[in-house]
């Protein structure tokens, strides 16, 4: 089989920014000015950690020399000498002949034309396999749009056909009632003249009759189609965010590694769909972010060990929809940040840690006391703080010394694709998203409760302020009696219980933000539009929460944190089955392919169950949950085990190791399962 093509994306992305940079140059010879050096820093700063990832040096080393020349001239507004011109151009050039070089995966060496004749003859030369030539296509997202509304028209159309097929389904019925007419009475002859119009109104029926069916099936097969074919569409312009998590990963591993420490990166919220050029925008924000985190977060081995902390340092990245935004939270376990030395680089010995923190933000400034390939010019904020301030977004950081560092990057959402409940009230559709809903309740009027500041429902052994979502999305008052079905949601301050009329069905539905010109109510995050066209309003379970307090004056019920699950299975298939059943009900999940690594994964971080593989290769299940009940401090976490084995010995052998759950997989039932958990986390 042939290698992977590890210069695969590389190649695009090297390309692009080569592209840009000589044209930039020539720019900064003629002009100069700090604002193009700036962009250009930003441009050789990302090249150069891009080739690191691929471990393409030679291109790396040329960006980095690029900086050398370009970081005196950051405060500088006069144009750079013809010398110094010179050598990036050198450098540009190095770099374009290296990635002409990687045009192409290598192809096998076949064996020397020099062999002796009798060496061939006794062993044939291997054929060479090149790799499978790989084409890259990139559509250009306005021929997508233009495509979009060209099915939107579309719809429009359908819509005048409908009407047409009105119309026919009127003339079948006309045709009806001039049958009734020219039908002879009992007793009556007709004339030949009457026969003839009898007979022409009954074949006038019968044509309009089949053009009305043909035109109804057709009508509704195109209308589902187009429907598709614009979901399909919609699609093309999102990536799910766990494609930036390889990159990530590799960036932290290598960074990590040159500097003598270890780290780990984790990432959350892979599922989370997102236009394509918002993930391109920020991936080389976020590259700049795990940087920061390993060179000046994570300590070295000895030092963590010193603090009590686990020698292998942690950076995680959280994505998620924040109302109408989507966050990407970078986080450390690191030594916080250096807020003295933030100071001293800004010149600002009286600034708080808060305004040092803002200082750090405006980039230039590095703490770092000599420059390396990984740090010490202050141009990573920068990269950081651009990306952001392009994006209409907002940049923010959190730090606590010791403990770590969090930055905040939240840019507004042009399309998602979120997994949604449906549900219908007073003849409005809208979507919740799908891990904030926590049950769903058939309520009677014995289950509510008046605090005096608002009704109550009861969920879990909690009073749960509830709210009819009319009264909240329509003007029409929805009725006194209280029999309600009713959604309990979850957000960042707790829970509340939202009054439906009807439960419609689940769904992963292309969410859009509103325009400007339709203002809404600030629980509608966005709108997906059905397959006529019509909008379903997609609401923030935050500001619901906040809409339920305000309206009822009760507080949002306290939601008890889900604890993280770990899933241990060397099966990708099923490791991906159970993630997706525990994620949707809202737990966040972990996995690991051996035993062992979910041993180590145990003992690095807090779980509140494990979900373990019987059958592994290296220990097994049963080994598994024999060493973590004999851990000190492991020993109390639940474990279930989920097996093909159903015979009554290996479910005993499960109790006797410590199991409290075993399920079979021949029997493997979702309901079940998340029965269980609850029982054991509560």
């Amino acid at each position: 089989m042939p290698p992977r093509d590890p210069y695969k994306y590389f190649r695009i992305e090297a390309r692009d920014l080569l592209d840009q940079f000589a044209q930039g140059v020539l720019d900064l010879e003629k002009t100069g000015g700090r604002a193009q050096v700036a962009r250009l820093l930003r441009s050789a700063h990302t090249l150069k950690g891009a080739a690191r990832v691929v471990k393409e040096n030679i291109i790396a080393d040329c960006a980095h020399a690029i900086e050398e020349v370009l970081v005196a001239w950051r405060d500088n507004d006069q144009p750079l000498t013809r010398a110094e011109i010179d050598r990036i151009l050198a450098e540009l050039d190095r770099a374009e002949a290296r990635l002409k070089d990687l045009a192409l995966p290598a192809e096998e060496t076949a064996p020397a034309a020099t062999a002796a004749p009798a060496a061939r003859a006794a062993t044939p030369a291997p054929v060479p396999v090149p790799d499978e030539p790989v084409l890259s296509v990139r559509t250009e997202l306005t021929e997508v749009d233009t495509l979009l509304d060209g099915l939107a028209e579309t719809h429009t159309l359908l819509a005048g056909l409908r009407g047409a097929a009105d119309d026919l389904e009127q003339g079948r019925h006309i045709a009806d009632l001039l049958l009734a007419q020219l039908s002879p009475r009992p007793g009556m002859a007709l004339s030949g003249a009457q026969k003839q119009l009898f007979s022409l109104a009954e074949e006038l029926r019968r044509k309009l009759s089949g053009a009305d069916r043909v035109l109804d099936q057709t009508l509704g097969q195109m209308d589902r189609e187009i429907g598709q074919l614009r979901d399909k569409t919609e699609q093309m312009r999102l990536v799910a965010a766990s494609s930036l998590f390889t990159g990530l990963e590799r960036t932290v591993r290598d960074g990590a590694r040159a500097l003598g420490r270890l780290a780990e990166f984790t990432g959350e919220g892979g599922e989370v769909r997102l236009d394509a050029p918002v993930v391109e925008a920020v991936q080389h924000a976020l590259m700049q972010m795990v940087r920061n985190a390993v060179a000046h977060g994570i300590e070295t081995p000895e030092a963590r060990r010193a603090q009590g902390k686990p020698e292998e340092g942690r950076v995680r990245l959280r994505v998620a929809r924040r109302g109408r935004r989507i966050l990407f939270e970078c986080s450390d376990d690191g030594r916080g940040l250096d807020f003295d030395g933030i100071r001293r680089a800004a010149n600002q010995p009286q600034a708080s840690d808060e305004e040092a923190a803002r200082l750090l933000l405006r980039g230039g400034i590095s703490t770092s006391d000599r420059v390396t390939q990984a740090a010490g010019r202050g141009v990573g904020m920068d990269v950081v703080r651009d990306v952001a301030q392009r994006l209409g977004g907002a940049l923010d950081i959190r730090s606590e010394p010791g403990h770590g560092t969090v930055f905040e990057l939240t840019v507004p959402s042009s399309l998602s694709a979120v997994d949604m409940l449906l549900v219908e009230t007073s003849g409005v559709v809208a979507g919740l998203p799908l891990d904030s809903v926590r049950r769903c309740l058939r309520l009677t009027p014995e289950d509510f409760a008046d605090t005096g500041r608002g009704l109550v429902v009861r969920h879990e052994e909690a009073a749960v302020p509830f709210l009819p979502l009319a009264e909240l999305i329509s003007a029409n008052r929805p009725p006194d009696d209280l029999r309600w079905t009713a959604v309990v949601v979850a957000g960042r301050d707790g829970l509340a219980a939202i009054g439906i009329d009807r439960l419609l069905g689940t769904g992963r539905l292309v969410v859009h933000p509103l325009p400007d010109e339709a203002p809404a109510d600030d629980i509608v995050a966005g709108a997906s539009l059905d397959a006529e066209g019509n909008p379903r309003l997609m609401l923030d379970p935050d500001r619901l929460i906040a809409a339920v307090a305000r309206a009822t004056g009760a507080l949002p019920a306290a939601a008890k944190p889900l604890p993280v699950i770990l899933v241990i299975d060397d099966s990708l298939t099923t490791q991906m089955l159970q993630r997706s059943i525990l994620e949707s009900a809202g737990y966040r999940v972990d996995v690991a392919g051996s035993a062992e690594i979910g041993l180590e994964m145990a003992k690095a971080r807090d779980y509140g169950l494990f979900l373990v593989d019987v059958e592994m290769p290296g220990m097994d299940g049963f080994a598994y949950i024999e060493r973590i009940r004999s851990d000190p401090v492991l020993y109390r976490i639940p474990a279930i085990m989920v097996s093909s084995r159903a015979a009554p010995e290996d479910l005993q052998r499960g109790r006797d190791v410590g199991a409290q759950g075993y399920m079979i997989k021949s029997a493997f039932d979702q309901g079940e399962l998340l029965a269980m958990i609850r029982r054991l986390t509560e």
